[in-house]
């Protein structure tokens, strides 16, 4: 039998409640503000990236003349009113993060979303199943960049490599994966493909500690 992994950090947008559809929302609203109709090609400007790359992205494309603060600001209001009045936790998430309530294994929150709106989404779904949370305005970089996820290793006292990354974005998972985390990737809304290190689930209802516990074991001995 594997031993536990040492923790487990969650993404919390598309991984842990279903908030990403509220943040394509958000997103296409103000993209039809400034005339654009957002296609797949934008896609990996907005999944899984901070309010700011998101604004630079929309404010490079349409030629606005708007500036990109005030971007990120509408956008900004729009998901977080979004999520205020609707938080919807993931199939299989509350079951897991219970499971490994039980059994002792510390779980974080690596987020690329701002305080508030990480903030709002801990009030319904619940603080108490987290030993850290970590928003964008807690590393330099975020998501892709690998500083969330070693930050988050580093608050608990864990190796990267010792803990598992739950993710739903190909940005997340690139953020999880340069950490050095073993990655189980449970994809929302965009695919995410197979690779070395990063294990493929259709939902969270697949997933629990043993099977966590084997890509840990994996991980450690590749």
């Amino acid at each position: 039998m594997p031993s536990y992994p040492s923790a487990v950090l969650f993404d919390m947008d598309g991984t842990l409640v279903d908030t990403e559809h509220l943040w394509l929302e958000a997103t296409a609203e103000l993209a039809a503000e400034l005339d654009l109709t957002l296609t797949d090609a934008d896609m990996p400007e907005i999944l899984g990236r901070a309010v700011e790359h998101t604004a630079a992205h929309l404010h490079r494309v349409s030629g606005t003349a708007r500036t990109e603060a005030e971007l990120a600001g509408v956008l900004h209001a729009s998901f977080s009113s979004r999520v205020a009045a609707e938080v919807v936790p993931r199939p299989g998430a509350l079951a897991l993060l219970a499971e490994l309530r039980d059994a002792g294994v510390p779980a974080a929150l690596v987020s690329a979303s701002p305080r508030q709106v990480v903030d709002l989404v801990l009030g319904t779904l619940g603080r108490e199943w987290f030993a850290t949370t970590l928003a964008a305005e807690d590393t330099e970089l975020t998501k892709p960049d690998p500083a969330p996820y070693l930050a988050a290793a580093a608050r608990l006292g864990f190796a990267p490599a010792d803990c598992v990354a739950v993710e739903d974005t190909p940005t997340g998972v690139a953020s999880a994966h340069a950490a050095g985390c073993a990655v189980l990737a449970v994809p929302s809304t965009v695919p995410i493909a197979a690779a070395e290190r990063i294990t493929l689930l259709e939902s969270l209802v697949q997933a629990d500690l043993a099977f966590l516990s084997g890509l840990t074991a994996a991980r450690q001995q590749a």
